[in-house]
């Protein structure tokens, strides 16, 4: 009698123990998950992502790109991401003539592939985005303009992105399809430009992209217009295969693409790729 009680008490120890392991390990995983889940950039990465992260990119990713770069900094302590933001024609001529960059963000594939065709890029570019036109007005629109043919009529002071600009070629390509021709008072290099016009009451509108016109608030006021649909541009992004900071340009295209990154631009106005 001894003998089955001792070995029933070690089979309820042993079963409890069993138990306790089974808590401490499910325990364990969720604290990992959590931490993974922090870190996902890093792990993926394989290294410890530190020092500054140069990116450059269309002056159009202003704003969404400078709220990702804070989230950025946050999930890696001791990390910088600094941004140089402008037309992607200019941005890819300064990144094949050498300027130190880590990440090209461009507004179209045409001003990507110039990187690409010099042998810049890391692998091939992804497209994270896209985005549309719009028509951004005085506020109260005082012209009335409702449409693209509306900018076209005697008098209209219109701003248009340089044609070499992917904005610029994005309105060209839906003047075309409209079979208007357009003759504005000036050719901004980059869309902030043409919008900080319409700010400014230097001009009555301007074509920018709708993110322009979401980032103005009550400074502009939008007028969309169906052409627009024919002429969206989509944003590709890649590491720089003379990157600085390998792992950290690595690490900042996967928070872009991630959920969060993916939330961050379409509550800017951008469309899902």
């Amino acid at each position: 009698m001894l003998q089955v009680t001792g070995i029933g008490a070690a089979a309820v120890l042993a079963l409890s123990a069993c138990g306790s392991s089974d808590s401490d390990s499910s325990g364990s995983s969720s604290s990992s998950s959590s931490k993974a889940s922090s870190s996902s950039s890093k792990a993926s990465s394989g290294k410890k992502v530190s020092g500054t992260v140069n990116v450059f990119a269309a002056a159009s990713l202003k704003e969404s790109f400078t709220t990702l770069g804070k989230q950025f900094e946050k999930e890696h302590p001791g990390t910088k991401v600094t941004f140089n933001f402008g037309g992607s024609d200019s941005l890819a001529a300064g990144i094949t003539g050498g300027a130190p960059a880590d990440v090209f963000a461009a507004a179209s594939p045409k001003t990507m592939k110039t990187v690409t065709d010099a042998g810049g890029a890391e692998g091939k570019p992804s497209t994270f985005v896209r985005n549309q036109l719009e028509i951004a007005t005085l506020p109260g629109n005082p012209h009335k303009v409702s449409s693209l043919k509306d900018l076209t009529k005697p008098g209209q002071k219109v701003v248009l992105c340089a044609k070499e600009v992917p904005c610029g070629a994005a309105a060209q390509t839906a003047l075309t399809v409209s079979k208007l021709k357009l003759t504005p008072v000036s050719y901004e290099q980059d869309v902030k430009s043409a919008l900080t016009k319409v700010e400014l009451k230097e001009a009555d509108a301007a074509v920018v992209y709708k993110t322009d016109v979401h980032a103005a608030g009550d400074k502009v006021e939008g007028v969309e217009f169906p052409e627009s649909e024919d002429a969206i541009n989509d944003y590709p992004i890649a590491p720089l295969k003379k990157a600085p900071n390998a792992a950290g340009a690595k690490a900042f295209i996967e928070l872009v693409k991630s959920a969060d990154g993916q939330k961050a631009l379409t509550d800017a106005g951008f469309l899902k790729p």
